[in-house]
């Protein structure tokens, strides 16, 4: 697959149209009358750095997966999302972002085993057991918070701080904790079901204009999320071996592996083609296994026309 026929970057100008932000992954378009149109783009980063070539249907699969997991869950927390007119775009409300992010974690994995490997103990505010191996189940998930930077790197951030500093008022926070674990819940068995593990996930939420607290951006997509394959689980931890993931972590492992994590003076490696697919297939068989549906590969030989179409069909509808 031609990495060369991926969307990597928008310059639309829609009627009504207020203002654009850019971010790593999504172009999102605010309209006069509050709407947002968010495109998803096949951009893919890792270590807050967009990669050099993007990922051909990488943004559909979060689009229509995102998509179908807001609507699986709007009876738990409501969320923004009001239409889908092209596979690579949202569309819907705007909210106030909270400015925390709200990881949950489900078992010792990334970052918060790299923690523990270095000695670490508490993470967030969150004491993390003794004598556990990576990858292995918490006892109970543990919610661990980081703020959102616009630029460089989130941080992670303890719900004391979150309150003390004003971020988030109690009243909210503690909605938005509640939240986190129910949405993690429902991912968790959904994903038990199409036999894979959620190990971790963020989740990010607003205020909209009439004071409601809404999930915003995405949900349980392998941008947002860590999926282990459950079977083998079990027989891998008591052997000390690497699970086998279905997520966007591997592609940190390459760049890892090709001797880049985000620090100064280090120069950022090209994903040779054959890789690019290996990612393709990745999320594809993902939004298979969740879905329990087949991906349906839209057309792609003139992305930007396509998406301009389909959203001003939408607009004039």
């Amino acid at each position: 697959m031609n990495s060369a026929l991926s969307l990597t970057r928008t310059d639309f100008n829609f009627p009504g149209q207020k203002q654009v932000y850019k971010g790593k992954v999504r172009d999102v378009y605010t309209m006069e009358d509050g709407r947002l149109i968010m495109v998803v783009s096949d951009r893919i980063s890792a270590f807050d750095h967009v990669l050099p070539k993007g990922i051909p249907y990488k943004g559909q699969v979060l689009n229509q997966l995102a998509a179908r997991n807001l609507r699986a869950t709007d009876h738990i927390v409501p969320n923004w999302l009001d239409a889908t007119p092209d596979p690579n775009v949202s569309v819907g409300r705007r909210a106030e972002p909270y400015r925390v992010e709200m990881v949950i974690r489900g078992y010792l994995a990334g970052h918060s085993w790299r923690e523990y490997k270095a000695g670490k103990r508490m993470i967030c505010g969150v004491e993390m057991p003794e004598g556990m191996q990576e990858n292995d189940p918490f006892p109970t998930p543990i919610i661990t918070p980081a703020t959102k930077a616009e630029e460089g790197h989130d941080e992670d951030i303890s719900r004391e701080a979150i309150m003390e500093r004003g971020i988030v008022v109690e009243s909210d926070y503690l909605k938005l904790e509640s939240y986190t674990q129910k949405l993690f819940d429902f991912g968790s068995k959904l994903a038990r079901e199409r036999g894979l593990i959620l190990v971790d996930t963020k989740y990010e939420f607003g205020k909209s204009a009439d004071g409601e607290i809404v999930l915003i951006d995405e949900a349980h997509t392998p941008d947002s999320s860590r999926y282990f394959y459950a079977d083998g689980y079990q027989e891998r931890q008591d052997r000390g071996e690497r699970q086998k993931q279905l997520s966007k972590e591997f592609v940190r492992e390459w760049w890892m592996a090709n001797g880049f994590q985000g620090l100064e003076g280090q120069t950022m490696p090209v994903m040779p083609e054959a890789f690019v697919q290996e990612v393709t297939d990745r999320y594809v068989e993902l939004f298979e296994r969740l879905s329990g549906e087949k991906f349906i590969f839209t057309d792609i030989t003139n992305m930007e026309e396509r998406v301009y179409n389909n959203v001003m069909n939408y607009l004039n509808d």
